[in-house]
């Protein structure tokens, strides 16, 4: 009783929480990549590592609680919608934390408060979702999951995606790795990056294809892994959303501000930056 009670504290406060910090981001701007901090000091780490670091921490509180907390389940006891449920969730933290940053040329650098606020995020996040994958709500309504067409719908979702979240990230890295190919990096202690106009696929209409694609990614899964929320009255929404819905609300209201920030960042410094690009949503944002 005592952890169920503490899983719907979690849940309450990770549905309360972004509606209060998304929109301070539209007036201040967090410390890391294009914002970087301009000056060297104790507090400015590491791009590359402390990306690598932060994200971990989603995965492994994932697995701890998944497969150690009060509702754990070995592989073999859980369903096959499950284990597919658990494999995405591991993949995309394994392309996420490992993959993509060790492939980078390089990255800005960045304020130890973003990542130190990216690991409380991702330690929670990480248990909420691993509590509810091994929970008795989420076996209950997987038990019937390859009948329902909204389970294959969310799958094919992720992974269009996923893939393309990973397709507009390398457009990003191509123009790092011909940046740095032709001595273009600012090699002074600030570790700013070159940066240029993206194009091609998405960038056509939107300056961050990559957050749309996560956002349709983190999507597809909540529609396949948990039911949907009812919408009204509010106490009824943090009643019954669950985790993957709430993952999926979380990364839209904390990121939506940095996309659009940085959509006026490129208009900016670019004044040959297409103006008919939107910031994150093509043709509406």
């Amino acid at each position: 009783m005592q952890f169920e009670s503490l899983y719907d504290a979690t849940r309450k406060w990770f549905f309360l929480i972004p509606p209060i910090f998304g929109p301070l981001q539209f007036l201040i701007d967090a410390p890391f990549g294009r914002f970087a901090p301009s000056n060297d000091s104790i507090f400015v780490v590491d791009g590359i590592k402390s990306w690598i670091i932060m994200e971990l921490f989603s995965p492994i509180s994932f697995i701890a609680i998944l497969y150690h907390g009060p509702w754990a389940a070995s592989l073999y006891a859980m369903s096959t919608p499950q284990v597919i449920l658990t494999s995405l969730f591991i993949i995309h933290y394994l392309h996420r934390a490992i993959i993509s940053p060790l492939r980078t040329p390089s990255r800005s650098k960045s304020h130890i408060a973003v990542p130190l606020s990216a690991v409380i995020f991702n330690i929670a996040n990480g248990a909420l979702m691993g509590t509810y994958l091994s929970s008795p709500t989420a076996s209950a309504f997987l038990a019937g999951a390859f009948s329902r067409p909204s389970f294959w719908a969310g799958i094919i979702l992720w992974a269009c995606g996923f893939a393309g979240n990973i397709l507009h990230d390398e457009v990003l890295l191509d123009i790092r790795r011909k940046s740095k190919a032709k001595g273009k990096r600012n090699e002074n202690k600030l570790g700013k990056e070159h940066y240029a106009i993206p194009h091609g696929y998405l960038y056509r209409y939107i300056s961050y294809p990559n957050y749309f694609c996560e956002w349709s990614e983190w999507f597809g899964y909540a529609l396949a892994a948990a039911p949907l929320p009812a919408l009204m009255p509010l106490t009824e929404t943090m009643r019954t959303v669950h985790p993957p819905w709430l993952f999926l609300w979380a990364e839209v209201l904390l990121m939506i501000a940095r996309a659009y920030k940085g959509h006026q960042w490129y208009h900016k410094n670019f004044p040959e930056y297409p103006k008919e690009r939107k910031a994150v949503v093509p043709f509406i944002f």
